[in-house]
Order: structure tokens, then C-alpha cells, then sequence
């Protein structure tokens, strides 16, 4: 018993001798760690740095930045000055990383709902800040000040016919020199109106060239639309006008953006092409241009983004958030964006094991609170798939089809088999050589092509100020 009260009273010496050299003679300095420790027993919480984040840290009047009874402002008031945030997870725990813009914990995308709830309660109230976004996004971009689309033809290359649906290459010139390259699909044979969905790459390997992307095209072609699957800035068939590294530069989100908007002017010319019936649907970066195009374009008549709507991550990529855009309304994020399709259809797709996690219990029902703002709570849906991870797989494409049959008056029954399953079976895999509109070698490359990123830059009445990192 003696034993265990000596030990009592040295740990609490300790302790008291610890805090004693923590005086205003050192500006109460200390290693954060140590602070962080106390924090753990304040609040009786874990928290984990297991990158090593604070190693060698120290801070002045560390202790006195603890808020007693706020957790969330104690952490920050530490962190912030070394620029680290913290993230809780599931389990209870915290762990520390280094900031970003693009990404918060979830219980803070959780607050910054509730903050969005709170400034719109009505139809009308909603309309205005929907409008003040819209204009912000339109001006972030920088799309008011994009050269008009030259009026060359675009460049298309011969159609390969399969069952119930044709495939051709296009580059189209969107803006001087700046050529936007995919693949159209259409139904087979091409004799009637036909609905007209545009469909973004992602950051996926193997861009549209991949089997999911030709699958998808190849289907709601079959079904009765005219589809264009398109690559990503300095991505694809870009590369041979821009490196690799411009595609983080912050005009490829302008770039891409702009590609979509001038594809579907494009398409709008096309016979037979039903601008009444006009979709949209990507995964991944390609999701985040999803929202953006439905937000920003009102000839989107339906939605289907695709594991990227989400309240506390924006993108990694400067693609997808090097514009700003999220810094719109005093601060805005990809489920209120996601919520400026309403009241026009929208499939949300999610999924257990990226940022979408949550979609179901958090981001889904504020995006379905706008749409009951219009009375039309059932025109947004969540395929939410728990135990699958980042991809645009099987399953998430079996819940796409459905949606833009019905939503874009398709003929569902063109892609059953006699069993009455959908069934890509039918749909042929071309090899990458097959849809390239340059040629193998990109010998094909029209001669007024761009490859300078700094003219690009000019377009836009814009200078290049990007630091690229040294590779060593």
C-alpha cells in the first residue's frame, strides 16, 4: 500500500514539476504532443498521429489554447498554427494530418450541412443563393471569358457497326487549337430521335478507353441515345497537346468543364439529336464534373454522378477544385452543388469504402430537403452500395440504366436478354487502337494543334503562375 501511494505521489510530482517549467518565463512552450496527451485526458479521447505529424513540434501557450468542454476548437487552436487538421473516425478515435483544402472530417462536413440548412428555408430563398452559386461557379471557371468556339468541323472518324448500336472517334475543336477527344456512340440503325447523354472520364486507369466506360456508351446506345464519352485535360488522346503535369494545373477544370458544355452545342447540331433529353453521368472526377456541368448548364435534364457527391471532400485534383469554386456563397461543397440540380432527376451512386460513405445517413437527405423544397422529393435517388469501393462497376452501372431509361424515355427492353436481366454481354470491348481519333502515333494531330499551356492561359485573359514540383 505504501508502495502504490509512493508511486501516486512521484507521478503527481511529476507532473506538478512538468507544468512548473511551463511558466511565462518560456511563454508556457511545450512539445504539442505533450498537450495533445492532456487533451486525451481531459476529454477522454484518442487521438493518433501515426504519420509522426508532431515530431519536434513545439508550441507557445500550448496549454492555454485548450477550450474546456470544446474538443473540436482545442484541437484547431493546437494544429492550426503547423497547419494539420484532425480527422475522427469511426471508431471514436482522431488522427492527425496534414491540411487540406479539398478535405474535412466528416462530423465537420456534418456542421457545414447544418450551417447550409439554416440559410434557406423556402423555395424562394433557395432560388436566390442557388442563382448567387451559379454565377460564382460560372465567373471561378472563368467561362465568360472563353474564346468563341471555332467553326471547323469536327474531326470524326469512320463508324464500326455492332449489334443495335455504332461507335466513331471525334476531336472537336472547342476552343483556337484546343481539341476535346472521344468517342461517340449511337443507336443502330440511326433513324429516329434520340436522347443525348454526355459522360465525363474519371481518374481511372486506362481513361474511356476502359472496359466499364465502353460498356456504359456502348448500353445507352442500345437504349436509344446518342452517347460521348470524352477524355480528361492532359489525359487520353490530350497528352499529345499537354504533359502529363498540366492536367493539375487549374485550368484543365475550366478546360474540361467548357468541353462538356461545347459538346453538347456540338450535338445540338447533330440530326436527330433531342435536346429536350439531354443526360449526364461520370465517376469519380468525372462525378465532380457531373455536378458542375448540371449545376451550371440548364440543358441537363438528368444527373447521374457517380461515387463523388460528398460534404467534407472536394477533389483532390486541382481539376476538379483549382478553380475556387467551393469557396462560392461564403462556402459551399459537392452536396449542395449536387442539390442545384433539383427539381430535375438525379441518381446519386455511392459506396462503403471512399468519401461517399456516408451518402445515405447525411449527404442524401440534405439534397433531398431542396428537392422538397419544389415538392418533388422522389425525382432524387441514392444507389448506395456498402461494401463495394471507388469504381464504376457492374453494379452501380446496373442501377444507371434503369434511371436513364426512365428518365430519358430509353427502350430498357433493347438490352435484356430472354431471361429479362440487363445484359452487357452483347457489348463489344474495343481495344484502345480502335478508339483513338490521331492515329497510333498521333500522326493525325491537326497542324494548328496547341501545346503551349501558358497560350492557353492568355485565352482566358489569364497568366500561368503554376509551380511545378521538381522531380528528383
Amino acid at each position: 500500500m505504501k508502495k502504490i501511494k509512493y508511486i501516486f505521489l512521484v507521478s503527481i510530482f511529476a507532473l506538478t514539476f512538468t507544468n512548473a517549467q511551463s511558466t511565462s518565463d518560456t511563454n508556457f512552450r511545450k512539445p504539442v504532443s505533450e498537450t495533445l496527451k492532456k487533451i486525451e485526458t481531459i476529454f477522454n479521447v484518442t487521438i493518433n498521429d501515426d504519420r509522426g505529424l508532431l515530431k519536434g513540434k513545439e508550441l507557445y501557450y500550448a496549454d492555454w489554447r485548450i477550450e474546456p468542454g470544446n474538443l473540436p476548437l482545442s484541437l484547431t487552436n493546437i494544429l492550426a498554427p503547423f497547419e494539420l487538421m484532425y480527422f475522427k473516425q469511426p471508431d471514436g478515435t482522431y488522427i492527425i494530418r496534414k491540411y487540406e483544402n479539398h478535405k474535412v472530417s466528416v462530423d465537420k462536413g456534418k456542421e457545414r450541412l447544418f450551417y447550409l440548412e439554416s440559410l434557406y428555408s423556402t423555395k424562394e430563398e433557395w432560388e436566390k443563393r442557388k442563382t448567387e452559386l451559379k454565377a460564382c461557379m460560372i465567373a471561378s471557371f472563368g467561362l465568360e471569358k472563353a474564346p468563341p468556339m471555332p467553326k471547323s468541323k469536327p474531326l470524326l472518324t469512320p463508324k464500326r457497326i455492332y449489334k443495335d448500336y455504332s461507335v466513331e472517334n471525334i476531336a472537336l475543336e472547342i476552343l483556337p487549337g484546343v481539341y476535346a477527344t472521344g468517342s461517340i456512340y449511337k443507336p443502330y440503325p440511326f433513324n429516329k430521335k434520340s436522347a443525348v447523354i454526355i459522360t465525363p472520364d474519371g481518374h481511372f486507369g486506362d481513361g474511356r478507353y476502359r472496359k466499364d466506360e465502353q460498356y456504359r456508351c456502348a448500353m445507352m446506345a442500345k437504349m436509344g441515345a446518342i452517347v460521348v464519352g470524352y477524355d480528361l485535360f492532359a489525359w487520353g488522346e490530350s497528352l499529345l497537346q499537354f504533359p502529363e503535369e498540366t492536367h493539375r494545373n487549374s485550368i484543365a477544370s475550366t478546360v474540361q468543364l467548357l468541353t462538356g458544355i461545347r459538346l453538347l452545342d456540338y450535338l445540338s447540331t447533330v440530326k436527330n439529336a433531342d435536346m429536350s433529353r439531354v443526360g449526364v453521368t461520370g465517376g469519380s472526377g468525372g462525378g465532380s464534373h457531373t455536378m458542375f456541368l448540371s449545376a451550371i448548364d440548364d440543358r441537363v435534364k438528368v444527373s447521374a454522378p457517380v461515387v463523388m457527391v460528398s460534404s467534407h471532400f472536394s477533389g483532390g485534383c486541382p481539376c476538379e477544385s483549382g478553380r475556387g469554386i467551393h469557396l462560392c456563397g461564403n462556402g459551399t461543397n459537392n452536396a449542395e452543388i449536387s442539390a442545384m440540380m433539383a427539381p430535375k432527376p438525379q441518381l446519386i451512386v455511392s459506396d462503403g469504402k471512399d468519401w461517399t460513405l456516408a451518402v445515405p445517413e447525411l449527404e442524401f437527405p440534405f439534397i433531398q430537403r431542396t428537392y422538397e423544397l419544389y415538392g418533388k422529393k422522389d425525382l432524387v435517388e441514392n444507389a448506395h452500395f456498402a461494401k463495394e469501393g471507388h469504381d464504376f462497376g457492374i453494379s452501380k452501372r446496373m442501377a444507371l440504366y434503369p434511371f436513364m431509361a426512365k428518365y430519358l424515355s430509353l427502350d430498357l427492353n433493347k438490352v435484356k436478354n430472354d431471361k429479362g436481366e440487363i445484359d452487357e454481354s452483347t457489348c463489344v470491348i474495343e481495344p484502345k487502337e480502335k478508339l483513338l481519333v490521331f492515329g497510333d502515333k498521333g500522326e493525325k494531330l491537326p497542324k494548328n494543334a496547341l501545346k503551349d499551356i501558358n497560350k492557353l492561359y492568355e485565352m482566358f485573359g489569364e497568366k500561368n503562375l503554376k509551380v511545378y514540383e521538381v522531380k528528383k
